[in-house]
């Protein structure tokens, strides 16, 4: 491994700690968090692809492509049939409770009803670790696609809503100037 594959993989651990430490909804952390790397980067991409030979949309094939090149990829969930007990009505339920009844178990990317506090609080540390990698200069690209393959694998447990950040340190950015899907 180089130095900047090193690098970027400490930087990829930096990225974590600043989404685990990311403001939260009433101060209750709802995350799950995992870096992978080298065959569970592979086995991660793999997965990604799966969904494109399955019927789903050609952009997974891509962003598979990107994954599979990457030095890391950190994997944010969130636990978002956990509520803030706030029956503020977000989720398009009365309350809290009538979200917790409404969840049921279906074959589609993301799970649901959510909270919209806790996919907030996802969408707040993603934020989080995409400044980080900002700061350090690392290249990144925020993939829903990674997080639906992630979620399949489960890698991010009792997670109903994931995102993927893959990570690398070239020359050129290998995110931009990407070809498939739309």
């Amino acid at each position: 491994m180089n130095d900047e594959s090193r690098a970027a993989r400490m930087a990829c651990d930096l990225m974590a700690l600043s989404a685990r430490t990311a403001p939260k909804g009433r101060g209750v952390d709802s995350l799950v968090i995992r870096s992978v790397a080298d065959d569970d980067l592979d086995r991660l991409a793999e997965s990604m692809r799966g969904v494109t030979e399955r019927g789903g949309s050609p952009i997974f094939m891509r962003d598979a492509g990107n994954v599979s090149a990457s030095e890391a990829c950190l994997l944010l969930g969130v636990r978002g049939g956990e509520t803030c007990g706030l029956d503020c009505g977000g989720c398009g339920y009365v309350g809290c409770g009538a979200m917790r009844e409404a969840a049921v178990a279906v074959e589609t990317q993301y799970g649901g009803p959510n909270c919209v506090l806790k996919v907030t609080d996802l969408g707040i540390a993603v934020g989080s670790a995409v400044k980080t990698a900002s700061l350090l200069n690392l290249d990144n690209r925020v993939m829903y696609t990674a997080g639906v393959a992630a979620l399949g694998l489960g890698w991010l447990p009792d997670c109903t809503v994931g995102y993927g950040i893959p990570v690398s340190a070239t020359g050129k950015s290998i995110y931009f100037d990407r070809s498939g899907g739309r």
